[in-house]
């Protein structure tokens, strides 16, 4: 062989050397670039998996990455052209290894991601169509690792009771499909669906979602298919359901026409069928019988309020349901931790059902019916029975007997001890004390806890009790007032020995403020009758504080309450005789009603008036008892005689008497105006001495507007009056001297007033004097 041949030879090896060496680097450096960018893509996908990213939107992610680490694992070169980049077996060797460990990788992120969700086997399928997207990659390599995820995930599963690695809202789905295939014809299939239904809502039934809507159409399917494989299955399903969501099923059992029908009533046997679950049951149940019929509750940002919706008769379904499950053996163990919470509902559903007259010949008073199982299941047979004799249940239904019904139960339960008496009123304490979610919910619990502390503890109740009766009398609900104030009346044996007497004293004079008539006038009741009986010292403290509560009252609108307040007054200033100077003031701020009211339309109002100034004159040691006299009675010498005590004794009180009688000028009613107008032109007679001119003009422009007076009389006397106000005005138009001089003499020189007006008033039948006769002036000495 030629020498150039040789070379040529040797010159091509080289060649072949150096451009095998060339592809081994370039498949080496191809090879690690994937390594790296599944090494990083494994730890990112990781990191994923161990965060609270929402689930939909981790997959999303990690299915993105998972598509990038594919392209690289796959579109690299193949094995066998992994071997021949080779420069030699070790280089192969090394290749190859490094080949693997990327198909390795690639294969346990999925493994990873599927041992813990093996809802993402979706990816599997997203990896098809990438390879049907691009024939180079690797189909071979690529189905191997699909045909290694897929058993390692059958191995899984077939260790998983049915749905337990299904997301919440893909096992609703599958559980729909399973409700659905209940109803096919075939009881084959119908039966393999129940199967594995019950096997799936075994363990799963609480990542069920859309559970009330699942229960309708349950309801809607029973009540078109009566098959008994639907029906045992279904019912099943309401069992298991109730497991793990039980305030969604009854809420929405309860959420149907009333009366239940049989399909309902087998549907509350379901839902409450386990011992599990009564205790939940329960509570929803109470939780339903706070709600009032045909109302519903809105909250707002501002606050909470009830609104009227003719639908919603939720709360008397609870009744029947009551009347349904309490029986069943289950329940009568649960009932005694919920005695007082459903006695009390009840009560509350008594009340607004016959209020609302919902029963009607199909539709019994099922929380009157309750009630009676519920004292039967909690050994109160006796009590039921009691209350039965006393005509208690059939007349629940007339709105009138409703509170005197409430006492009733109140008073049988006591009657016969009943054990549940310690839970039940440490209940009522708490409802009391919390508040109602309605105003007449507290006539009840008010009615109930008074009965309930009448019959096992003596007057005085515990401090903690007298607390809540302090607080109800200036409850909003006037019947809540007066059921305290009552109350607070019977304890007047026993009124020394409540601690804080005061306390409570106090609140009752605020009930003189209530609006509502009635309150008004049993406090003012109440506050007499504690007072006959309270020790002098603790009514003495008092006595001006409750002087001053009644003075307002003595002008009120209300004539029974007017009388009330002035006969009242009269009492405690009888009552407090040995301490009349602490009451000087307080009697003269009464002093211009009492003589004003005198004149009254109505006898009783006369009547205390002249009993309450009797009383004064007798404490004041004032002549003017004998003019009080009905034989002797004429309103002008009342006035005549106590303006001259006045002269007397108490100047000082002559400028606020004036005042407040000013006040009675602009009254609707015709005598306070007509008594205001001769009070005054005497007061000021009396006093004008101590009148600023400042104080003349206020008067003089009161008395003007009088002076045009619809009625004949009051313009004639308003013309006296006014003339009287003159003549002290144009005294204080002289010299400085001059007043002082006047006045100074005033002060030194009393001299006694005579008759001004001669007004002997002549009543009509209304009322309404019909003129002024002459009155003899040998009846003014």
């Amino acid at each position: 062989m030629s020498f150039r041949i040789i070379k040529a030879i040797s010159s091509l090896h080289i060649l072949q050397s150096s451009v095998k060496w060339h592809r081994m680097e370039q498949s080496a450096t191809s090879l690690w670039d994937a390594y790296a960018g599944l090494i990083s893509n494994q730890a990112m996908i990781l990191a994923l998996n161990s965060s609270f990213v929402d689930p939909a939107l981790q997959f999303e992610t990690q299915l993105k990455i998972i598509k990038s680490s594919f392209k690289m694992a796959f579109a690299v070169t193949n094995l066998d052209e992994v071997r021949e980049a080779g420069m030699n077996e070790g280089d192969e060797n090394d290749l190859e290894n490094l080949y693997q460990t990327i198909l390795n990788i690639f294969e346990d992120t999925l493994l990873i991601l599927v041992s813990k969700d093996v809802y993402k086997l979706q990816i599997l399928k997203e990896m098809a169509v990438w390879m049907n997207e691009d024939n180079s990659h690797m189909q071979e390599e690529a189905m191997v690792v699909i045909s290694r995820v897929l058993s390692f995930a059958a191995r899984k599963v077939k260790g998983s009771s049915v749905g337990k690695t299904l997301l919440p809202p893909l096992l609703t789905d599958f559980v729909w499909s399973l409700l659905m295939k209940l109803s096919v014809p075939d009881q084959s299939i119908a039966s393999e669906a129940a199967t594995i239904l019950k096997l799936t809502l075994e363990c799963n039934a609480h990542k069920v979602t859309m559970v009330s809507k699942i229960v309708d159409t349950i309801y809607k399917q029973l009540c078109g298919d009566d098959s008994p494989i639907l029906r045992e299955a279904m019912l099943r399903v309401i069992t298991l359901l109730t497991r793990t969501s039980p305030k969604k099923v009854i809420f929405q059992l309860m959420d149907y026409p009333v009366p239940a029908d049989d399909i309902l009533i087998l549907m509350w046997y379901a839902a409450g069928s386990e011992s599990s679950v009564v205790p939940h049951v329960l509570k929803t149940i109470l939780l339903i019988l706070k709600g009032k019929p045909r109302e519903v509750e809105k909250i707002t940002t501002e606050r909470k309020h009830f609104s009227l919706d003719t639908t919603n008769m939720m709360p008397v379904a609870a009744s029947q349901a009551l009347c349904t499950l309490l029986p069943l053996g289950p329940y009568k163990k649960a009932v005694a931790q919920f005695f007082p919470q459903l006695l009390m509902a009840l009560m509350l559903q008594l009340f607004y059902s016959s209020n609302l007259r919902l029963m009607t010949e199909e539709r019994p008073l099922y929380a009157r019916d309750a009630l009676r199982v519920l004292l039967n299941c909690s050994g109160l047979q006796e009590v039921d029975t009691a209350l039965k004799r006393k005509n208690c249940w059939n007349q629940f239904s007339q709105v009138l007997f409703h509170h005197h019904g409430v006492y009733l139960v109140a008073k049988t339960l006591s009657e016969y001890n009943f054990p549940q008496f310690p839970e039940t009123l440490h209940y009522l304490y708490k409802l009391a004390v919390e508040g109602p979610r309605r105003s007449e919910d507290s006539v009840i619990t008010i009615i109930f806890l008074t009965e309930l502390l009448n019959n096992f503890f003596k007057d005085p109740f515990p401090e903690k009790f007298l607390v809540l009766f302090r607080n109800w009398v200036n409850d909003p609900d006037p019947a809540v007032c007066k059921l305290s104030l009552q109350k607070i009346a019977s304890m007047a044996p026993v009124i020394n020995e409540i601690e804080n007497v005061c306390s409570l004293l106090t609140s009752i004079l605020d009930a003189f403020l209530s609006k509502d008539t009635t309150v008004v006038i049993r406090a003012l009741i109440t506050l007499r009758k504690l007072l006959d009986k309270l020790d002098k010292v603790t009514y003495s403290s008092l006595s001006t504080r409750i002087a001053s509560s009644y003075c307002p009252l003595m002008d009120h609108v209300n004539e029974g309450i007017r009388s009330m307040a002035i006969h009242h007054f009269g009492q405690l200033l009888m009552d407090m005789s040995q301490y009349t100077w602490m009451l000087n003031n307080v009697v003269y701020a009464g002093l211009v009603p009492l003589i004003l009211f005198l004149e009254d339309t109505e006898e009783r109002v006369v009547k205390a008036c002249k009993y309450t100034l009797k009383i004064c004159a007798s404490e004041l040691k004032w002549s003017t008892s004998y003019f009080l006299k009905d034989e002797y009675y004429n309103f002008e010498l009342v006035v005549l005689n106590i303006c001259n005590n006045l002269l007397i004794s108490h100047q000082k009180y002559i400028r606020n008497l004036i005042s407040e009688t000013l006040g009675f000028l602009e009254s609707t009613r015709t005598y306070l105006r007509r008594g205001s107008v001769i009070l005054l032109g005497y007061l000021a007679k009396l006093g004008g001495h101590l009148l600023l001119r400042d104080e003349i003009d206020v008067m003089l422009e009161a008395i003007d507007r009088v002076i045009r007076d619809e009625d004949p009389v009051i313009r004639e006397l308003a013309e006296k009056t006014n003339k009287i106000f003159m003549e002290i005005a144009y005294k204080l138009t002289t010299s400085n001297i001059k007043q002082s001089f006047q006045r100074l003499s005033n002060f030194f020189y009393l001299k006694k007033l005579k008759l001004l007006y001669n007004y002997n008033p002549t009543k009509d039948p209304t009322g309404s004097p019909m003129g002024i006769k002459e009155i003899r002036n040998d009846k003014a000495s």
